[in-house]
């Protein structure tokens, strides 16, 4: 089994993950678990949900009990504004 396949991107806002929104109203659930959180393997999506959130972008692997803020290179040929 290889436990990377495991990794993937939760939205961490303070010291709170987020799990998702409470249906039918527009208000987010938030834990203190990383267990609990809502996870994705796709970045744009992670990125856009962390800015509409305010949260930052994390890895985390639960079958490893690891987790880490992610960093990710800029693109090449953005130029900086």
């Amino acid at each position: 089994m290889d436990i990377r396949r495991y990794t993937g991107l939760i939205i961490k806002r303070g010291p709170e993950y987020l799990v998702g929104r409470i249906m039918g109203t527009s208000d987010l659930r938030w834990s203190i678990s990383p267990w609990d959180a809502w996870m994705t393997r796709d970045r744009e999506e992670a990125e856009d949900v962390a800015r509409a959130t305010g949260g930052d972008v994390w890895l985390f692997n639960p079958i490893a009990a690891q987790i880490r803020e992610a960093v990710f290179e800029e693109k090449r040929g953005q130029t900086g504004g």
